[in-house]
């Protein structure tokens, strides 16, 4: 007794981590749809940059991005470029969390300073290096 009504699940906003503002898992705590690496594999196979994107940031854990991009739709106004994923966020603050310093770099290799003050913030693309605060780092040469 298999009826679509009890396998059926879709979600156009919903709840969200805590720690990583990813959507939940599961129908039964009204989750998304998991994207695995192997799908991303698959769509970046198929050259779906654009969707692939999407799916990443503003479907993800692109806090302002999700919902700048909600309110665009409904408004019908342009969607602008994705924000920071969560993500990159939680990543920063754990390798900070080790000691280490990083920095946000962009295309001109110009050190970005990007926090949640910063939600009107869009980067294109980001890059980051590491490298151990001031003075432990004098005399590992």
């Amino acid at each position: 007794h298999h009826l679509v009504e009890d396998k059926v699940h879709a979600r156009s906003t919903g709840p969200y981590s805590l720690v990583t503002q990813q959507p939940l898992g599961g129908k039964a705590q009204f989750g998304g749809q998991r994207f695995g690496e192997m799908e991303v594999w698959a769509l970046e196979a198929y050259g779906a940059a654009h969707s692939l994107q999407e799916m990443l940031t503003v479907k993800s854990d692109d806090v302002t991005g999700r919902v700048k991009t909600y309110e665009a739709i409904v408004k019908g106004e342009t969607i602008e470029s994705p924000g920071v994923p969560e993500s990159f966020r939680v990543l920063v603050k754990e390798l900070q969390s080790l000691g280490l310093s990083v920095e946000v770099v962009d295309a001109k290799e110009e050190v970005i300073q990007f926090g949640r003050e910063d939600v009107e913030e869009r980067l294109p693309s980001l890059g980051f290096s590491l490298s151990l605060p001031g003075p432990m780092s004098k005399g590992l040469d």
